[in-house]
């Protein structure tokens, strides 16, 4: 999110996260004020190889509930976030790229940092790529850390999104699916997004 009218429409919808980007290389950063809203809503702060001191100072500022680290960052990196916030609610979240294959051994180093990993799709920029992964890689997923699914979704997705899920339920594991994160498919311009086609598609998901 970055303009705030736009902020206010889409906290109507009631998500249970909102993302802010504080990276500068991307049309998307943001360095407004955050509007009032729902306090039902995590305020989530988007980081790119950020030191902790900056991101500390983030939180504080903008009084963020979950922090997403979407730079490569490394265990130790979010073990030491994790020890510094520990006195805190604040939520982990760690974003890992994916496109025609994944090594999942790569995740066991962060489970215990993290509350949870997100997968996005690999492509040129680091987020909002528009495109989505194969998701049939995360049958493989050794994992009961439950994930974001990220990368590209949109109203075209909704079918593969309810057969994804189907499968995880009918294997026992559709708690690992805990949310499922939209960008870009929604947006008419960076940053800003388009109210009724996300409510149509909360609608039609739910």
């Amino acid at each position: 999110m970055k303009h705030p009218e736009n902020i206010q429409e889409v906290a109507a919808l009631e998500p249970d996260y909102m993302g802010f980007i504080f990276y500068e290389k991307t049309p998307r950063f943001f360095n407004a004020e955050i509007p009032k809203i729902s306090d039902s809503i995590k305020k989530t702060g988007v980081f790119v190889k950020a030191e902790i001191a900056e991101i500390l100072a983030k939180v504080n500022e903008y009084k963020l509930d979950a922090i997403q680290l979407h730079g490569g960052e490394s265990a130790e990196f979010c073990s030491e976030l994790k020890t510094v916030l520990k006195e805190t609610n604040i939520e982990i979240i760690k974003v890992f790229s994916v496109k025609s294959e994944f090594d999942f051994d790569q995740l066991s180093a962060f489970e215990d940092h993290i509350d949870y990993f997100l997968f996005d799709t690999k492509g040129k920029h680091k987020g909002g790529n528009g495109e989505t992964f194969d998701w049939t890689l995360l049958k493989e997923y050794p994992s009961e850390k439950p994930f974001f699914l990220s990368g590209g979704i949109g109203l075209e997705q909704l079918e593969d999104l309810k057969k994804f899920y189907a499968y995880l339920t009918k294997i026992g594991k559709e708690h690992l699916l805990y949310a499922v994160d939209v960008n870009s498919a929604f947006e008419t311009e960076p940053g800003l997004k388009n109210t009724e086609k996300l409510k149509q598609f909360v609608d039609e998901l739910m």
